[in-house]
C-alpha cells in the first residue's frame, strides 16, 4: 500500500506542474524517476520510451502507467494513471461546468481568441511531428496523401482507411533506419506473461465489441462511449492527434457543438497533464447522453483504457515484439499517416472555424511565432490569445 501511494502522489504532483505537452513530459518524467527517485535506469526509461512511441494512445500517459506499472504491479499503473491525470481533469470538468452553468460565455470575444491558439498549437504540433515522422519525400507524400482522403472523404471511417493504408505503404516500401536492438531485459516488469495475455484478450473483446456498441439501437450513452474507446484505442501521434478522431466522432452526429468542442480543445492546452483529458470536458455535457461528473469520469476511463490495457498486456513480452522489424516498418508508414490527418484537421474544422478575418490571422501568426520561435509555453500563448480575443478581433 505505501508503494502505491508513493506512486500516486508522485505522479499527482507532475500532474499539477507539468505543463508543456507530451514531448515537455518525458523530460518531467526522466528528471524525477531516473535522476532524482532513481525508480529505473537511463536505460530501462530509454527502452520503456521506445515501447510508448510504437504504441497507439497517449505516448506520455502511457509512460507514466508503465512507470508505475515496474514500480507497484498493475495496480501502481493504475494509481500513475489516476494520479497524473486527475489534476488536468477536474480543471476541464469546472470549465465546462461554467460553460454549462453561461452557455451565453461562448458568444465572447475570448471564445474566438481560444479558437485562433487552437490554430497555432495545431500548426506547431503538425511542425513538429512532420519533421520527426515524415521528413523524407517518401514519408511526406504520404502524409499529403492521407490528409487529402480525409479531406475530399468527410467520414470517420477515412481516417481508419488513411492509418491502414499507411500501415500497408510502410511494410511494403519503407524502410526504417536501423537501430541499436532494445534490450529489454533491462526493464524488470513484475507482471507474468499470462497477465498479459489477460490484458491483451480483454482489449480484443473490447475491440470485437465496438461495432455492436456503436449500433444505432444501442442505448445512445453505450454509442457515446464506444466513440471514446474506438477513439483511444486508434491514436497513433499523441494528444493533438486524437481531436480529429474526437470531432469526427461526436460533432456530425450533433452529440455536441463544434464551437463548444474546439473551446474545450483550447482550454485543454492552458492546462498541466495529458491532453486527453479534454475526454471530461466532452463527457461533461454530451447532448441527450453522458453529462455531469459520472459522464466526465466515463468518457475519460474509455479514452484512456485501451492504452491502459495495451501497455499491461505488450510490456511482459517487449523482449520480443521489440525486435520485430515488420512491425517497425508499419509503424513507420503509419506514423506519417497520423500527420497527415492532423493536416486535414488543422484546415477543416480548425482554420475554417477560427480565422475569419484579417484580426484572426495576425493573431495566429503571432501565437505561432511565440510557440515555434520563442519557444513559449502552450498554456501561456492559450492565455494570451483568450485575453487579446476578450478585447475584440473585429
Amino acid at each position: 500500500m505505501s508503494s502505491l501511494l508513493e506512486v500516486f502522489f508522485q505522479f499527482f504532483a507532475l500532474g499539477c506542474t507539468s505543463f508543456g505537452g507530451p514531448v515537455a513530459h518525458l523530460g518531467y518524467f526522466h528528471e524525477r524517476f531516473v535522476q532524482r527517485e532513481q525508480w529505473l535506469s537511463a536505460d530501462a526509461f530509454t527502452d520503456l520510451v521506445a515501447l510508448c512511441q510504437l504504441l497507439p494512445g497517449p505516448s506520455s500517459s502511457q509512460l507514466g502507467m508503465g512507470i508505475g506499472l515496474i514500480r507497484a504491479g498493475w495496480l501502481g499503473g493504475l494509481v500513475a494513471w489516476v494520479g497524473f491525470t486527475l489534476p488536468s481533469a477536474v480543471l476541464m470538468v469546472l470549465a465546462a461546468g461554467l460553460l454549462s452553468a453561461q452557455p451565453a460565455w461562448l458568444a465572447g470575444g475570448w471564445v474566438d481568441g481560444l479558437l485562433v491558439a487552437a490554430v497555432a498549437v495545431v500548426a506547431q504540433a503538425v511542425l513538429s511531428l512532420q519533421q520527426k515522422l515524415a521528413s523524407d519525400r517518401e514519408r511526406a507524400s504520404l502524409m499529403a496523401l492521407s490528409a487529402v482522403l480525409v479531406l475530399l472523404v468527410p467520414h470517420a471511417w477515412a481516417q481508419l482507411l488513411a492509418l491502414l493504408l499507411g500501415g500497408i505503404v510502410g511494410l511494403l516500401a519503407l524502410t526504417p533506419p536501423e537501430h541499436e536492438p532494445l534490450q529489454s531485459n533491462r526493464l524488470v516488469v513484475p507482471l507474468s506473461r499470462s497477465a498479459g495475455l489477460g490484458f491483451l484478450g480483454l482489449l480484443l473483446l473490447l475491440l470485437l465489441a465496438l461495432p455492436w456498441l456503436s449500433d444505432a439501437d444501442r442505448p445512445l450513452v453505450m454509442q457515446q462511449l464506444s466513440a471514446f474507446l474506438r477513439t483511444g484505442a486508434l491514436v497513433f501521434g499523441g494528444g493533438h492527434v486524437v481531436m480529429p478522431l474526437l470531432e469526427h466522432s461526436l460533432v456530425p452526429q450533433g452529440w455536441i457543438g463544434l464551437d463548444q468542442f474546439l473551446v474545450g480543445y483550447g482550454a485543454a492546452q492552458a492546462v498541466p497533464g495529458p491532453m486527453f483529458s479534454f475526454a471530461a470536458f466532452l463527457g461533461f455535457d454530451l447532448q441527450d447522453g453522458l453529462y455531469g461528473l459520472a459522464g466526465a469520469l466515463m468518457a475519460l476511463t474509455a479514452l484512456f483504457l485501451p492504452s491502459f490495457l495495451l501497455i499491461g498486456g505488450v510490456l511482459p513480452f517487449w523482449s520480443v515484439l521489440g525486435r520485430l522489424r515488420m512491425m517497425r516498418r508499419a509503424l513507420f508508414g503509419i506514423n506519417a499517416a497520423v500527420v497527415g490527418i492532423l493536416v486535414a484537421a488543422l484546415f477543416q474544422p480548425i482554420w475554417q472555424s477560427a480565422i475569419l478575418g484579417r484580426a484572426e490571422f495576425c493573431l495566429a501568426i503571432t501565437a505561432f511565432l511565440l510557440l515555434v520561435c520563442w519557444k513559449q509555453p502552450a498554456w501561456r500563448v492559450v492565455l494570451l490569445c483568450a485575453v487579446v480575443g476578450g478585447f475584440g478581433l473585429s
